[in-house]
C-alpha cells in the first residue's frame, strides 16, 4: 500500500471517530447553599469533598455543568436579580431553591400566582421569572425543578448562632413541605420534570444527622439525642459544643446540607432522571 492510500485510510479513520464522538452537553444548576457549596468544599468545615453536581458529572459523559448556586438565596432573589446572573444557553436547566424561602418567611403563594405572572413575592411568582428566562435562553432545553430537601436542626459549623429549626414545624405560619408541593405543582402545570428530594424514601428527616450533641437539662451532661427527642434539648451557641461532630454526620453534615453520603444519593437520583431525558436531539 502505498503513502497515498495509507494517508486517505488513516484520514478516513480519523473522520470516522470524530463523526461518533459523544456531543458535550451543558447543564445550568440554579440553586441556594446546596448548589454553591459543590464548588466551595472548604466552607463546610472539610465536612464535604464532593457536591452533587461534580457527581453527576462523573455519572454522566460529556456533561459539563455551570454552577449558579447563591449562599442563602431565595427564589425571590434569583427573579429579582435574573438578569444579572450571568445565565448563559445551555442544554439542561436544574431549579434547587426553595428551603431559605420557607425559612425567610415568603410567601408560597398560588399557582394563580405562576399562571398569571404575578411576580416575584411569592415563591410561584418568582418560579415563572425563572422559567420564563430559561425559556428565553433556549426554548428546546430541558428543565428539571428539584424540591429542597426535608431538614433537621441546622447548626453552621463555622458559627453556631446561625442556627435554625428544622422542617418538623412551621415557620411564620407555613410548612417546608407546601414550597415542596408548589414546585411539584408548578412542574405539572408546565409539564416539567420534577425530583421531589422531600418526599424521597432515603432522604428522610430521621436520617439527616444521626444524632445531636446536647447537654441533659437535668445531669449538665452532654447525651446523643436522636430525631425526634433533639428536638425538645434547647442548644446555646454561645456555650454549648458544636452539635454534630465528626461522627453524627449522615446525609448531612450539619442538619441541613447534604454530606458526601446525602450528595452521592442526590447525584444518583438527578443523573437517572437526566438519562432518561432525550437529550440526543438537542
Amino acid at each position: 500500500m502505498n503513502f497515498f492510500k495509507r494517508s486517505l485510510l488513516f484520514l478516513m479513520a480519523i473522520c470516522l471517530l470524530t463523526s461518533f464522538k459523544k456531543k458535550e452537553l451543558t447543564w445550568l444548576a440554579i440553586g441556594d447553599s446546596i448548589t454553591y457549596l459543590n464548588d466551595h468544599v472548604n466552607e463546610t468545615g472539610n465536612r464535604v469533598t464532593k457536591g452533587y453536581l461534580t457527581g453527576v458529572a462523573e455519572r454522566i459523559s460529556g456533561l459539563r455543568y455551570l454552577n449558579k448556586g447563591y449562599n442563602g438565596w431565595t427564589s425571590g432573589n434569583v427573579a429579582n436579580k435574573i438578569e444579572s446572573l450571568g445565565l448563559t444557553k445551555a442544554d439542561v436547566y436544574s431549579i434547587f431553591l426553595g428551603t431559605n424561602d420557607w425559612w425567610q418567611g415568603r410567601p408560597v403563594g398560588s399557582l394563580e400566582d405562576y399562571k398569571s405572572n404575578q411576580g416575584s413575592r411569592t415563591l410561584y411568582g418568582s418560579f415563572r421569572i425563572i422559567i420564563d428566562k430559561i425559556h428565553s435562553l433556549n426554548p428546546e432545553a430541558k428543565i428539571l425543578l428539584i424540591t429542597p430537601m426535608q431538614r433537621a436542626d441546622f447548626v453552621y459549623v463555622n458559627d453556631a448562632k446561625n442556627n435554625a429549626f428544622g422542617s418538623y414545624q412551621p415557620k411564620s405560619g407555613q410548612y417546608l413541605e407546601t414550597f415542596a408541593e408548589a414546585i411539584v405543582a408548578i412542574g405539572k402545570y408546565e409539564k416539567i420534570e420534577v425530583i421531589d428530594l422531600y418526599h424521597h424514601k432515603l432522604l428522610q428527616i430521621r436520617n439527616m444527622v444521626y444524632f445531636k450533641k446536647l447537654k441533659n437539662p437535668e445531669t449538665g451532661l452532654y447525651v446523643n439525642y436522636k430525631f425526634p427527642e433533639s428536638t425538645e434539648i434547647p442548644f446555646n451557641p454561645l456555650s454549648d459544643e458544636y452539635p454534630y461532630p465528626l461522627n453524627a454526620i449522615n446525609l448531612t453534615y450539619d442538619g441541613l446540607h447534604p454530606s458526601d453520603k446525602g450528595n452521592k444519593i442526590i447525584a444518583n437520583i438527578i443523573a437517572k432522571r437526566i438519562k432518561k431525558m432525550n437529550l440526543e436531539n438537542l
